[in-house]
C-alpha cells in the first residue's frame, strides 16, 4: 500500500474511519499506569512529535482523534526490539484499527531499511497481508478511494501476475474487490491507462478488470458512457500477445453487441415503426478501421453463428 494512499486515507473525517488506538484506550479508560509504556512500544509515533516536526495528537488527551505520522524514508529510525517487532508485525498489519496498520507498515519499512534479512523469510505474508488491506478499503470506502486509486492499481495488477501463487491470488481478490465496490464511473478512467503499458501482464490483468466492470453500467450507463468508446477500447485487444487480454476482449465485445442490439429494440418499441438504427456491423465499421472493424465482426458474429447453428 502507497504512503500517499494511506495519507489521502488520512483526510477523512474521524467519523467516517476508524483511528483510534483501542488497547490504548482501553488502557486510558481503566486508569492503567502502565497505558504510557504501553504506547511508547507499540504506539510510539502517538506518544511525542516526531524529530522531523509533524504534529501528532497526543491521545491521552484527545482520545478517538489519533493522527498517524508520515516519516521520509531518510527520517525513520532503527527499532528497538527487533525481535518483536517481528513476531507481531503480521497481527498489526491485520488489524482494524487504522493507527496500528500504519504503525506496522512503518516498522515494514524500518525492517526493510536495517534489518532486510530478518524479513526475508516472511516478506511473502507481508505483501499478501498488505494487499489484503487494499480489498478491505475498496470494499469500506468505495469511490471515496478514487484519488488515491492510481498507486494501489500498479501494484495489484503487478502482484496479480507475479509467480508466487498465495500472493498472486491475494492480488486477483483484491482486484476483484476493486471492481465491485468502485463505480465503473470512477473506475473505467483509471484502468483506461494500464490496457497500453508496456508490460503484457499488467495490460492482461488491466483488460479483464475493464471487462468486469463495464456491464455494472448497465444499459443507460453504457449509453452515457459511449458504447463507441467502449467498443474502441476493447477492439485492440483482440490482437494483444496474451491470451487473458484477448479473452476479456472478446467477452466484452459480446456484451456491447447484445447491449446494441437491445438498444435497437428498445428505440423500435418506442419510436415509429420506420425508425431504424444501424446494424452492429454498420456500427461497427463506422466507429472503426477497417481491420479493428474485421477483427470485432468476426469474434462477434462466430459466436452468433454457434448460437444459431
Amino acid at each position: 500500500m502507497s504512503e500517499k494512499a494511506l495519507r489521502d486515507l488520512n483526510t477523512i473525517p474521524g467519523t467516517e474511519r476508524k483511528t483510534e488506538c483501542s488497547l490504548t484506550k482501553s488502557h486510558v479508560d481503566n486508569g492503567n499506569n502502565n497505558a504510557e509504556e504501553w504506547q511508547k512500544k507499540n504506539c510510539p509515533s502517538l506518544v511525542s512529535p516526531p524529530s522531523n516536526g509533524n504534529q501528532i495528537v497526543n491521545p491521552a488527551t484527545e482520545t478517538g482523534n489519533a493522527e498517524v505520522e508520515y516519516i521520509e524514508s531518510e527520517n525513520l529510525n532503527d527499532l528497538e526490539d527487533i525481535d518483536m517487532s517481528l513476531k507481531t508485525l503480521l497481527a498489526g498489519l491485520d488489524s482494524k484499527d487504522w493507527v496500528l496498520v500504519c504503525e506496522a507498515l512503518n516498522n515494514v519499512r524500518r525492517l526493510s531499511i536495517f534489518h532486510k534479512e530478518a524479513m526475508l523469510n516472511m516478506l511473502s505474508a507481508v505483501c499478501k497481508t498488505a494487499i489484503m488491506t487494499s480489498a478491505d478499503i475498496f470494499s469500506a470506502y468505495n469511490d471515496i478511494i478514487i484519488d488515491s486509486l492510481d498507486p494501489l492499481i500498479v501494484q495489484l495488477l503487478l502482484k496479480s501476475s507475479q509467480d508466487k501463487r498465495f500472493v498472486c491470488e491475494a492480488a486477483e481478490r483484491a482486484l476483484v474487490a476493486m471492481t465491485t465496490w468502485i463505480s465503473p464511473l470512477s473506475l473505467l478512467p483509471k484502468l483506461q491507462p494500464y490496457l497500453k503499458n508496456k508490460n503484457p501482464r499488467i495490460r492482461a490483468k488491466a483488460s479483464m478488470c475493464f471487462c468486469r466492470s463495464v456491464p455494472r453500467l448497465g444499459a443507460e450507463g453504457i449509453k452515457a458512457y459511449g458504447i463507441d468508446k467502449l467498443i474502441q477500447t476493447a477492439a485492440p485487444q483482440l490482437s494483444d500477445r496474451l491470451p487473458e487480454s484477448r479473452e476479456a476482449a472478446r467477452t466484452l465485445l459480446l456484451e456491447l453487441q447484445c447491449m446494441y442490439e437491445k438498444y435497437q429494440d428498445l428505440a423500435q418499441a418506442t419510436e415509429s415503426e420506420h425508425s431504424e438504427m444501424s446494424s452492429w456491423e454498420n456500427f461497427c465499421q463506422s466507429k472503426l478501421s477497417p481491420l479493428s472493424a474485421q477483427a470485432v465482426l468476426r469474434v462477434t458474429n462466430i459466436v452468433r453463428e454457434g448460437l444459431v447453428s
